[in-house]
């Protein structure tokens, strides 16, 4: 019976796939952008994009909940096909990054970004969602510059090479079939983990680069409480 569960385990996984997706590349875009036009265009793009995911009904139904689903739904089917028979190995690329996302980066990067700006607390004072820009992120890369750089750059990455092992993964499911579709197979397994890191990771990285070389143009009296919302964190604390 636990065996006929798994099939619509698996659908429910690459259903919620491309809610996360999108939300993926409206999140990562400003950061990207950062390229062509600093932390003012990177800002300007995020709030836009925050008119998606950051309402009552689409941070709930259209991040968390495919999020959660996504999550939650590859978990049972490992748990329910059994340490003999995974549905891949528990140290490929895919099983890895999506542990080290969900289980460490994420919950990291969304209690700094997130949770903790709303804390009421001297000095936070809740630090609104206007005030929450790219200056909050510059002073995190200068404030600490290695722990900032490992969490933005790991959850980038592991998120990047989970997408393109997960479109490898569809692919199989449902496009693979036939000559053409082999065809494409060997050429989407080559080329998707180098495209989506040159196209999608080299430019958010860089973006941060270019980030933490402009001087914070933020008050100081809000530099002190951007610090203090990072300080919450353990990761910060160390």
């Amino acid at each position: 019976m636990r065996r006929g569960v798994i099939p619509y385990l698996t659908k429910i996984a690459h259903g919620s796939s491309p809610f996360i997706t999108t939300f993926l590349l409206i999140h990562l875009a400003p950061p990207a952008l950062a390229n062509l036009g600093g932390s003012s265009l990177s800002s300007q793009t995020m709030l836009l994009g925050r008119e998606y995911y950051q309402t009552n009904f689409g941070e709930k139904y259209l991040v968390f909940a495919p999020i959660a689903i996504h999550a939650l739904s590859a978990f049972m089917k490992r748990v329910l096909s059994g340490p003999k028979n995974p549905p891949r190995p528990a140290w490929s690329v895919l099983t890895i990054t999506g542990y080290a996302t969900m289980w460490l980066l994420l919950p990291v990067h969304f209690l700094v970004h997130r949770r903790f700006p709303t804390s009421s607390t001297a000095p936070i004072l809740e630090v609104g969602p206007s005030e929450l820009d790219f200056e909050f992120v510059k002073v995190g890369l200068r404030a600490w510059p290695w722990r900032s750089a490992l969490l933005y750059g790991g959850l980038v990455v592991c998120v990047v090479l989970h997408v393109a092992d997960g479109v490898g993964v569809m692919w199989n499911v449902y496009l693979a079939g036939g000559s053409w579709g082999r065809r494409m197979k060997r050429s989407v397994r080559r080329y998707r983990r180098a495209g989506l890191v040159v196209g999608v990771a080299l430019p958010v990285l860089s973006g941060l680069v270019v980030l933490v070389r402009e001087p914070i143009f933020a008050f100081a009296s809000t530099v002190k409480r951007f610090e203090a919302v990072f300080l919450m964190s353990w990761v910060y604390r160390l």
